[in-house]
């Protein structure tokens, strides 16, 4: 029960206008002395305090108080992670970044230092001949061929060697199916754009003449037989050969129908023998490879001019110089995929080019370009930059004489410049001949290769820097020439990607390197076809024989 006296002073309280009770002087003390806490207090402090008193005044809310203790512990510490989490730069995907300028800045010093060595130009080549040198033995018949089965036209198509390649294995299925050969046609290309005839690359006489006992060639196909086809080719039965067909195939399908037509036509020729094939039949491609096929005079002539003046120019080296065929043309570089310095002008003008050249072939859907891969498994082509730093390294010294077989450098004055420095001798046809003597061959790319192969077959070191055609009959005209070695060096693209992508390689350790892979070059020179080997890179035993059998056996 409520007493008289509280509920007349609840009244008083809710009555307008009552006066409020005096308060009592503890109770002033104390808020006095809390006032006086509270503004020296600090905010945090006060947010304190208000919280506890909440807590207090609910007694409910300390039952969740655990809870969100926890909660907010955990949700510290995940932010405190993220913000102490260290910042991680990763390193690009090796082969990735194009290295090769940073390697040359820091080399640099090191490689103007380097006079250890004499010029590996007259050094090179240690391999003994004792015992194993080769030589042509190739010989022409001397007997009157029978009666002639009928004609075969064929179509070469390709560059210069990819040509020779079609010419070449065409009189080895004329001479097999005793047939007799027109000379081919050279199918025009929109990449190479040259229009040239089999006469104007090749001396068409001197080759008609060479084979006239083994294989008949005429010029054009007998009248009496194009009068049967309205005189157009076009409608002359055409096989068309898978490539790498064997010898059965010729004897089987090709023979059958040609006794029955009398003329057939096989287009495109290109690669449609396989390089397994009959020793009789191998002695036809020996012969037309490496006897009846002789440049035109003009080429030939052009050619061992320049020739002439690399070694007079090299004359302290007792006229020995190096050849390097560089593949660093715009096309070459396009199809790499790769990337190098260009920045995004090179990223345009090789999007450019990929499509000029290949129109849809690398924007199919699905595919995938890795030029980091690319570069890892050797599929990029040497820079300039690359092809110095290694010769350097393999003790070629700044006084050697260089000739460079190559078509236009991609952005040759920014990239042909670091190469240069290290090689200041470094010639091409055109920095050797006139505009006037480079003239007739100037607006046809077939004609301009052959004078760039002539110089390379003659000198002392041949340095491939990609595959292809032109190297690869280089080096076997070049071993039918030099007792069985090639004289090349082949550099192993897969090292010099990982060489070229340490950012601490150091001068020693690289000129190391480059010195084992040219003895593994030298001791590559000497190598025997096998049976699935082409026979244009690999003379040996087909095309040559041992020069001292007895010795040879001996050891």
């Amino acid at each position: 029960m409520i007493s008289q006296v509280e509920r007349d002073l609840s009244i008083q309280n809710r009555l307008p206008g009552t006066p409020t009770p005096p308060s009592s002087p503890r109770l002033c003390r104390s808020r006095s002395k809390s006032s006086g806490q509270q503004q020296s207090r600090t905010f945090p402090h006060r947010l304190s305090w208000i919280l506890l008193s909440v807590l207090l005044r609910r007694q409910g809310i300390l039952l969740f108080a655990p809870l969100i203790y926890v909660s907010c512990m955990l949700f510290h510490m995940r932010v405190a992670s993220f913000d102490a989490a260290p910042i991680i730069h990763r390193r690009p995907a090796p082969g990735s970044v194009y290295r090769s300028p940073q390697i040359y800045a820091r080399l640099r010093s090191d490689i103007d230092a380097d006079n250890s060595t004499a010029d590996a130009i007259s050094t090179i080549w240690k391999r003994s001949y004792k015992g194993v040198e080769w030589k042509p033995c190739v010989n022409k018949s001397t007997g009157v061929l029978p009666e002639s089965n009928g004609f075969i036209f064929i179509e070469a198509n390709g560059g210069l060697n990819q040509q020779r390649t079609s010419i070449c294995n065409a009189v080895a299925v004329a001479g097999y199916l005793n047939a007799t050969l027109v000379i081919p046609n050279f199918h025009y290309h929109s990449i190479w754009k040259d229009p040239s005839k089999f006469g104007d690359i090749y001396d068409e006489e001197y080759f008609v003449d060479t084979l006239a006992n083994d294989v008949r060639v005429v010029d054009t196909v007998p009248e009496y037989l194009m009068e049967r086809f309205d005189y157009n080719l076009t409608n002359v039965f055409n096989f068309r050969v898978k490539a790498w067909a064997p010898t059965s195939y010729y004897r089987d399908s090709v023979l059958p129908k040609l006794l029955e037509e009398k003329v057939i036509r096989i287009s495109p020729f290109a690669n449609r023998l396989s390089f397994d094939a009959p020793r009789a039949i191998q002695r036809f491609r020996c012969l037309a490879n490496n006897v009846a096929l002789r440049f035109s005079k003009p080429i030939l002539t052009q050619g061992e001019t320049l020739v002439k003046k690399m070694k007079k120019l090299s004359a302290n080296n007792a006229g020995k110089y190096v050849s390097v065929h560089l593949r660093f043309e715009e096309d070459m570089v396009a199809f790499s995929c790769c990337v190098f310095d260009g920045g995004n002008q090179e990223k345009q003008d090789m999007i450019a080019a990929r499509e000029r050249g290949w129109k849809g072939k690398f924007t199919k859907p699905g595919r995938v370009i890795r030029p980091g891969a690319n570069r890892l498994n050797g599929k990029c082509p040497l820079t300039p930059l690359e092809v110095g730093l290694m010769l350097r390294g393999m003790g070629f010294n700044k006084s050697t004489y260089i000739y460079l077989a190559a078509g236009p450098i991609y952005s040759g004055n920014r990239t042909m410049a670091p190469l240069l420095e290290m090689f200041p001798n470094l010639q091409t046809k055109e920095m050797l001949a006139s505009e006037e003597e480079l003239a007739p061959f100037k607006n046809f790319s077939s004609r301009m290769a052959a004078i760039d192969y002539t110089v390379c077959l003659h000198s002392e070191v041949f340095v491939t820097t990609q595959g292809g055609n032109f190297p690869h009959f280089l080096m076997g005209h070049r071993r039918y020439l030099f007792g069985g070695h090639s004289k090349t060096i082949r550099p192993d693209k897969r090292k010099l990607a990982v060489l070229f992508d340490n950012p601490k390689l150091g001068w020693k350790s690289f000129k190391r390197q480059m010195l084992s892979m040219r003895s593994h070059s030298d001791s590559k020179g000497f190598v025997l076809k096998r049976p699935s080997d082409s026979i244009y890179i690999f003379p040996c035993p087909d095309c040559m024989c041992r020069k001292n059998k007895t010795t040879a056996s001996a050891t």
